[in-house]
């Protein structure tokens, strides 16, 4: 019965869903293909029929029929409320045993949700996280599942066909159950948020502070790229950088300085915030690219002080020294990503293997970076590492790049160039390593004006001070 039917299905057919579908035909899949507006459906099978086998279908029940069983159906439409009607439609078409895979950037809340009512239906829902832009979708993404175990069984082989190669190994892994996959998709995202925030600053500091043209910023970029900051968002910088507009005008000195943002980032920092868990970079960048798009405010502001008038002060230490900078906050950047899914798997008891985040974040996805391998050792080696900071790799990186790190900060702060990026990240460093952090007094400030209590350092217990009477201190 399921003879000459198709493997699988995309539904929704921007440019996503489209090279989604496309990879799949190109791995020798047997592709059903459908849009709301059948006319993106039938444009898909008239320019790329060629790369693979497509079934066309006009409707979902023609989705749903032109399926092997049990079926597998990928959506690829907005996130939110479409979503939620496509799953509705499906939900009364499926069968017990299917399969309904949601990659768009969902939020994993939400997973969670329809993950659950999907069960008591007999069917399987995976929220996937599929990063790497249309290029990735189309040539190889890094694919993050979550969902049932039972679900990879089918969809695993699938996905691991299709995701990009890393020394031979698919970036494609079982993240864990019902919303894990969207989560770590969601902090990658927010990574990705923070590490192109800190390029940003680094490309500013050589430009205001280094004098140096954009062309020979994109140099920089490019020699960057071939050491310990290879990466993807690295490689992309300098094409950008040396990238002249029709008159010649280097193009990033015509883009509009204001920065717009889909929400992954945001949603990273509220969660962030839910968990306890500070990931004080991905903030900072999110507030970077909100401050950037209040041009009046910007403009009020600058009218009233004077526009900053940094005077460029080229020198031979500074180029390497906002290279080691980089270096080091990027690592925080990532650090604290990691603590934000760990500490998500403990709550939701998702039980996710950091290192095989790591590992299938090497190739396909945005922040695919050289380091990333370390990072996967770093985990591998021990499971339990309280920071990534504390790996032994990673802490002699980073103590290697303090001085230079302080110096570019010091730099920028006397220069009036802002670096909320490289400043949050050296003040995190600086935390985590006081002996004392001024907590106690706020501690005391919170107990004086709502009896919240405290706890002291030489004695187990709550406390209380009796601010408005003798001063006195109770067991609370």
């Amino acid at each position: 019965m399921t003879e000459g039917k198709a493997r699988i299905a995309v539904t929704g057919l921007a440019t996503m869903g489209s090279n989604l579908a496309r990879n799949l035909a190109r791995h020798g899949f047997k592709v059903a293909v459908h849009n709301r507006t059948p006319a993106k459906m039938k444009a898909l099978l008239e320019e790329h029929g060629h790369e693979g086998d497509f079934v066309g279908a006009e409707t979902l029940q023609d989705l749903v029929d032109s399926l092997q069983t049990p079926r597998q159906i990928i959506i690829m439409v907005k996130a939110g409320g479409p979503t939620d009607a496509v799953i509705d439609e499906l939900s009364g078409l499926l069968e017990p045993g299917d399969m309904v895979i949601d990659g768009g950037n969902a939020h994993y809340a939400d997973t969670r949700r329809r993950e659950a009512a999907l069960k008591e239906k007999g069917l399987l829902f995976v929220g996937a996280g599929i990063s790497g832009g249309e290029e990735g979708a189309l040539n190889g993404p890094s694919i993050m599942p979550g969902g049932p175990a039972e679900s990879y069984k089918h969809v695993g082989p699938v996905f691991e066909e299709i995701a990009a190669k890393v020394d031979g190994q698919p970036c494609c892994v079982h993240v864990g159950p019902d919303g894990a996959g969207h989560f770590v998709k969601m902090v990658h995202n927010g990574i990705e948020y923070a590490d192109m925030q800190l390029i940003a600053e680094a490309y500013d500091l050589l430009s205001r502070i280094g004098g140096q043209t954009p062309a020979e910023i994109s140099e920089v970029f490019t020699q960057w790229n071939s050491g310990d900051l290879e990466s993807y968002l690295v490689e992309i910088t300098a094409e950008v950088l040396k990238h002249v507009d029709a008159d010649g005008t280097p193009l990033v000195q015509v883009i509009e300085d204001a920065a717009e943002q889909k929400g992954t980032g945001r949603w990273t920092v509220q969660e962030a915030l839910e968990l306890g868990v500070p990931v004080t970079g991905i903030g900072e960048a999110v507030f970077a690219r909100s401050l950037s798009g209040h041009t009046d405010q910007r403009k009020a502001v600058r009218d009233a002080f004077g526009a900053s008038e940094v005077v460029a002060k080229p020198d031979a230490e500074l180029v390497d020294d906002v290279r080691q900078a980089l270096y080091a906050s990027k690592v925080v950047a990532y650090a604290q990503g990691f603590d934000m899914i760990r500490e998500a798997s403990k709550n939701f008891d998702w039980n996710i293997d950091l290192g095989a985040m790591a590992t299938i974040w090497r190739g396909g996805c945005i922040i695919r970076a050289q380091f990333l391998n370390r990072i996967r050792e770093a985990y591998d080696a021990n499971a339990d590492l309280a920071s990534l900071l504390v790996d032994n790799y990673f802490r002699d990186a980073v103590q290697n790049a303090e001085a230079a790190w302080r110096r570019v900060v010091v730099r920028a702060v006397e220069s009036g160039v802002p670096t909320p990026g490289f400043v949050s990240a050296l003040a995190y460093y600086d935390a985590l390593r006081s002996e004392r952090l001024p907590a106690a007094l706020v501690q005391g400030q919170r107990d004086f004006f709502g009896a919240h209590t405290y706890r002291r350092i030489d004695r187990p217990g709550s406390f209380h001070t009796l601010w408005s009477g003798d001063r006195s201190e109770v067991e609370a």
